[in-house]
C-alpha cells in the first residue's frame, strides 16, 4: 500500500483541467467517489501480479487499483481524452501502469502481462454483456474478475434457473465461473448521473467448466431455447428434433427454458451439436 495518491489532484479537478467532454455514444459514467471505488479493490483482494482496468476515465479505480501495489496495471481505453486525463496519475506510478488506447471490446485482455491476471472494472453500459461474453470465451487465462454492471445486467448474470432474470448470460457465466453480487452502487456516486442504479459482481473462474461442451454449443442452444423465451423447449428447439434429444436426456419437452438449470443446458448441447 503507498500513500502517492495523496500528491494527485481530485477527481473533478482533473474533469475540469482536462476540459473533457462526457461521451454518452461510449456508455461512460464516470466514478468519482474515491471511498467506493477503495471499496472495490479492497473486495478484489488479494490483488494479482497483472491487473487490467477497462474504461478508467478521470481514474479514480485506477488509483485504487495503485494503491494496492499490483506488478503492472494496463488501463484500456478507446476515448482518447482517457490518457490526458491520467497524465498525473503516470507520473506518479510510471512504468507500474501501461495506458492503451483502443477499443476493449475488440482487444484480447487475455494476453496482457502474466499470470495471475484479473480485472476490476466499470464497464461501459452499452458494450458490458459483449465484452463478458468474450472474455468467458479466454476465461481460463483469468483469475479473478471484478465487474461492474447496470444492476439489472448484473441479476442477469447472477440469476439462478427458476427466475426471470435466468437466461443466456447466466449460463454461459455460471458454467464457467462462481458469480456473486457483491453490492450495489447508487446513481449519484457517477458524473454524469445514471438513470439506473450498478451493481459489482465478482466471478472466480472455475478450474474446469461445470460439464465438458464447447462453448460454441451451449451459445447456440441458449440461443435457440431463449429467443422464444415463453415457449416451451419441444416448439423452441423444433429443428434440431429437440423433442427427442430432451426425451433421450430424460428432461420433459414441456419445460420453458428457465426451468432447466445450466447442466441441462450443457447436455442437450452436448447432444445438439457434438454427438453424431
Amino acid at each position: 500500500m503507498d500513500n502517492k495518491n495523496t500528491e494527485l489532484p481530485t477527481i473533478k479537478e482533473t474533469l475540469k483541467k482536462n476540459n473533457v467532454k462526457i461521451n454518452k455514444s461510449l456508455g461512460q459514467n464516470f466514478l468519482f467517489d474515491l471511498n467506493l471505488t477503495d471499496k472495490i479493490v479492497r473486495n478484489s483482494e488479494p490483488i494479482a501480479r497483472t491487473v487490467i482496468e477497462i474504461g478508467p476515465g478521470p481514474g479514480s479505480l485506477t488509483r485504487s487499483i495503485l494503491k494496492k501495489n499490483p506488478t503492472i496495471l494496463y488501463t484500456i481505453d478507446k476515448d482518447k481524452q482517457s490518457e490526458k486525463m491520467l497524465t498525473d496519475v503516470k507520473k506518479i506510478y510510471k512504468d507500474k501502469l501501461i495506458i492503451i488506447t483502443d477499443d476493449a471490446l475488440h482487444y484480447p485482455i487475455w494476453e496482457l502481462g502474466n499470470s495471475p491476471r484479473q480485472v476490476i472494472a466499470n464497464l461501459p453500459y452499452n458494450t458490458g454483456t459483449k465484452m463478458l461474453t468474450s472474455w468467458l470465451k479466454h476465461i481460463h487465462h483469468f483469475d479473478l474478475l471484478t465487474l461492474m454492471f447496470q444492476k439489472e445486467v448484473a441479476d442477469r448474470i447472477i440469476a439462478k434457473p427458476g427466475s426471470k432474470n435466468y437466461g443466456r448470460l447466466s449460463i454461459l457465466t455460471n458454467w464457467l465461473t462462481k458469480s456473486k453480487k457483491m453490492f450495489d452502487i447508487p446513481s449519484d456516486a457517477f458524473i454524469p448521473k445514471p438513470k439506473v442504479k450498478s451493481s459489482v459482481i465478482q466471478l472466480k473462474p472455475l478450474s474446469k467448466p461445470l460439464y465438458d461442451v464447447s462453448f460454441e454449443s451451449v451459445e447456440k442452444i441458449t440461443h435457440m431455447a431463449f429467443s422464444q423465451r415463453r415457449k416451451m423447449l419441444k416448439t423452441s428447439l423444433k429443428t434440431i428434433n429437440g423433442q427427442t434429444i430432451l426425451k433421450e436426456l430424460g428432461i420433459s419437452p414441456n419445460l420453458r427454458p428457465e426451468n432447466l438449470t445450466v447442466i441441462d443446458f450443457c447436455k442437450i448441447a452436448k447432444k445438439s451439436f457434438e454427438q453424431k
